[in-house]
């Protein structure tokens, strides 16, 4: 077995350490690096892993770029895992097997962002699977797949970690099989299918008029990259991690009700207390000690979307 990976972020780093404890990695490809820090690009996970390994590295702009380089390599396996790119036909058509691990349990969730999403909707079930890369966006064949019960504590963060790993065991045993052809799939149910596109921008800001329990879910689903936001005047504060508090008070969404030992918020059916927050240029703080000399918040003020 001769393998092309391709995988960008960190979900993908186990799974490719994984393989390369057990067969030939022919090549890496990663999306180009995107992060600067003090105007220094720093490398994808994968990039930075594939490094430490000394494993070919490319990062094309469009993977069309580098069919040709591909083609020479004549290796006989694709896996891909939060690559971020599609894939067309051409280049699937030159692998014998094509998987990809991906992070919900398909047909539930295809498209970009299933970790992130699967949290922002209250689901309790999650998952991994691994699947035929196929023209149809996460619509290949399902060749095995696990669950994952979410905790209360999960945040989208904790989810990657813990469903690379489930991804990266449940892949080295389905790999053999699949290669073998005697794990030769079951066709997904289109009609069950759900899709989880990217995160937009205008995602990231919290809506106080929506109910708590919606709130929290978004804050958790967002948290700790690129994270929930509240603007607050011409502030905003980031926020990580925040409980429901049980209100039943009439004031408007966004009344601001506590601001002492911590800062709490009246939203549409109670009201949140925030646990953990960022200022722009500061540190994650603690709710209760942001709130000793905070000046953003005022009791009695509403914080209103725009």
């Amino acid at each position: 077995m001769k393998i092309v990976f391709l995988g960008t972020p960190s979900f993908a780093v186990p799974i490719l350490k994984g393989l390369h404890e057990h067969y030939e990695i022919a090549l890496v490809v990663s999306q180009p690096n995107r992060v600067k820090k003090k105007g220094v690009f720093l490398d994808t996970p994968v990039a930075r892993l594939a490094k430490e390994l000394g494993l070919p590295l490319i990062q094309p702009e469009s993977i069309k770029d580098i069919f040709d380089e591909m083609e020479a390599l004549h290796a006989d396996t694709l896996i891909t895992a939060a690559y971020g790119q599609y894939i067309p036909s051409k280049i699937l058509n030159l692998f014998k097997v094509k998987v990809n691990v991906h992070g919900s349990l398909l047909p539930k969730h295809r498209g970009g962002a299933p970790i992130q999403r699967c949290l922002m909707e209250g689901d309790s079930i999650t998952g991994v699977t691994i699947m035929e890369m196929a023209k149809k966006l996460d619509g290949g064949k399902i060749y095995s797949m696990e669950e994952y019960k979410i905790e209360d504590s999960d945040t989208a963060s904790i989810l990657f970690d813990k469903l690379s790993i489930m991804g990266r065991d449940l892949l080295l045993n389905s790999l053999p099989d699949i290669y073998n052809g005697k794990n030769l799939g079951i066709l997904q149910d289109d009609t069950k299918a759900t899709y989880s596109a990217n995160i937009s921008i205008e995602e990231e800001e919290i809506k106080l008029n929506k109910s708590s329990k919606e709130i929290i879910n978004q804050i958790r689903g967002l948290a700790d990259e690129p994270g929930a936001y509240l603007k607050v005047h011409d502030t905003k504060l980031k926020i990580f991690k925040a409980h429901e508090v049980k209100y039943l008070g009439s004031e408007a969404p966004g009344t601001v009700l506590n601001i002492k030992k911590g800062i709490t918020l009246k939203t549409l059916d109670s009201a949140i207390s925030l646990d953990l927050v960022l200022m722009p240029g500061k540190k994650i703080t603690k709710g209760i000690d942001f709130s000793n000399g905070q000046k953003i918040f005022v009791l009695g003020d509403i914080i209103l979307s725009e």
